[in-house]
C-alpha cells in the first residue's frame, strides 16, 4: 500500500479485538466487506504501483533537472526565485524518492525492505510532502511581495529575509516536527499475508490518533498553504487586471499562468484532503459507517492519493520550465554554447523594466 493508506485504509491492524472497529453494524456487514475490501486491494495492487511509478519517473526527470540547473549556477548569480525554485525541487524529489518502497509493498502487499527503512522511509515522507506545500505558500507570498508591494520601501529586504532565513522556520522546521511521529510510532509487523509497515499507536482506541493525524495534514497540507496561495494569488490577479488588458500580451499571460497555478493546487489536493476528512469523521464516529461507504472511500482514497502526489511533477513545469530566466540558465548548464553568446540574453532582461514585463516575468518564473 501507500503511506496513508496504510494509515487511512487498514482498520483491522490498529483495532484488533474489535470486529470491524465502527460497532454492531459494522459486525452486522463484515462478510460484504471483506469481499468488496478483496476487490479494492487487488485494484491498489495494480493501480498504485503503475501510477507511483510515473509519478517518479516524471517527478525524478522534472525536479532532478531543475537542481542540475540551479546547482550548476554560482550563488552570486542564483534570485530569488531560483532559490524558492531549488528549494522545491529538493523537496519533491526526495519526496519521489519514497514512491518505489511504497509501490513495491502495494504489488507484493509486504514490506520487504527491514525495519530502519520502514521508519526511514516515513520520515523521508512525511518531512518532504510537508516541506513541498509549506514550500508553495512562501513561493505565492513573494510573488505577492514582488507585485503587489514592488515599490514599497522595505520590500526588498522582507522577501530576503523569507527566502534565506524564514523558509526554514515556516516550512523545512515544521516538516520536521510534523515527522516526529514517523520516528516514534512507524515499525513494522508480521502478520497472516506479510510484513506491515505502517504506525502502530498505543492504547485501546488507535482510531482516535489516525483520525487527528488525518485532520492534520488537511490543515498542514491543504488549508494554510491553499489560503495562503488563494489570497496571494487572487490580490495579483486583481492587481494584473486593473485597467484594461488589450494590447498587452504579457499581462494577460500572467494573469491565465496565476490562475493555473491556483487551479492546480485545489484540484491536485482537494480530493484527497475531502477523502481523508471523511475518513476522520467515520473513525471520530460523527458520520454513520458503512460498507458501501466504506469500499468507495477506499477507491476514493487510492485514485485522490495518486492525484495529490501527481503535484510535484507539475511543479517543475509550473513554477520553472515557464520562466525565462529558468530556460536561460538550463541553457548555460546544459549546452556548449560560447560564453560570449550566453551574455546576450542577461543584456536584454535588463532593458525591459517596465512595471507589466517585470510582473509578468516574475509570476513566470515562480
Amino acid at each position: 500500500m501507500s503511506y496513508y493508506e496504510h494509515i487511512i485504509l487498514d482498520y483491522d491492524l490498529n483495532d484488533t479485538g474489535s470486529g470491524s472497529g465502527f460497532g454492531d453494524e459494522g459486525m452486522d456487514l463484515e462478510e460484504p466487506c471483506n469481499a468488496a475490501q478483496v476487490m479494492t486491494d487487488e485494484l491498489r495492487r495494480v493501480f498504485v504501483p503503475v501510477v507511483f511509478a510515473l509519478i517518479f519517473i516524471l517527478g525524478i526527470t522534472g525536479n532532478g533537472l531543475v537542481v542540475l540547473v540551479l546547482g550548476c549556477q554560482r550563488r552570486s548569480k542564483c534570485s530569488l526565485t531560483d532559490w524558492y525554485r531549488l528549494h522545491l525541487s529538493v523537496a519533491d524529489l526526495l519526496f519521489v524518492l519514497a514512491l518505489p518502497f511504497w509501490a513495491v509493498d502495494a504489488a507484493l502487499n509486504d514490506w520487504r525492505f527491514g525495519a530502519a527503512m520502514c521508519i526511514g522511509v516515513h520520515v523521508i515522507y512525511t518531512v518532504n510532502l510537508y516541506g513541498s506545500v509549506l514550500i508553495l505558500a512562501f513561493i505565492s507570498l513573494d510573488r505577492y511581495l514582488a507585485v503587489v508591494r514592488a515599490t514599497d520601501t522595505n520590500t526588498g529586504g522582507l522577501r530576503q529575509m523569507l527566502a534565506h532565513k524564514a523558509v526554514y522556520v515556516g516550512a523545512w522546521l515544521p516538516a520536521t516536527l510534523l515527522a516526529v511521529p514517523d520516528m516514534i510510532f512507524a515499525r513494522t509487523n508480521e502478520g497472516g499475508e506479510g510484513i506491515a509497515c505502517q504506525r502502530f499507536y498505543p492504547g485501546e482506541n488507535p482510531r482516535v490518533w489516525i483520525a487527528v493525524f488525518n485532520l492534520q495534514l488537511v490543515v498542514v497540507g491543504l488549508v494554510i498553504p491553499g489560503l495562503v496561495l488563494l489570497v496571494c494569488y487572487c490580490v495579483i490577479v486583481s492587481r494584473l487586471t486593473r485597467g484594461p488588458l488589450g494590447g498587452q500580451r504579457q499581462k494577460r499571460r500572467a494573469v491565465r499562468t496565476t490562475i493555473a497555478l491556483v487551479l492546480c493546487f485545489f484540484l491536485c489536493w482537494f480530493p484527497y484532503g475531502v477523502g481523508i476528512s471523511v475518513d476522520a469523521l467515520l473513525r471520530l464516529e460523527i458520520l454513520p459507517w458503512s460498507c458501501r461507504l466504506k469500499t468507495a472511500l477506499d477507491v476514493w482514497l487510492s485514485v485522490a492519493e495518486a492525484m495529490a502526489f501527481a503535484h510535484c511533477c507539475l511543479n517543475p513545469l509550473l513554477y520553472a520550465f515557464l520562466g525565462a530566466g529558468f530556460k536561460s540558465s538550463a541553457r548555460r548548464a546544459l549546452t556548449l554554447s560560447r560564453a560570449s553568446s550566453l551574455k546576450v540574453l542577461p543584456k536584454r532582461r535588463a532593458g525591459t523594466s517596465t512595471t507589466t514585463e517585470s510582473e509578468s516575468s516574475s509570476l513566470h518564473s515562480s
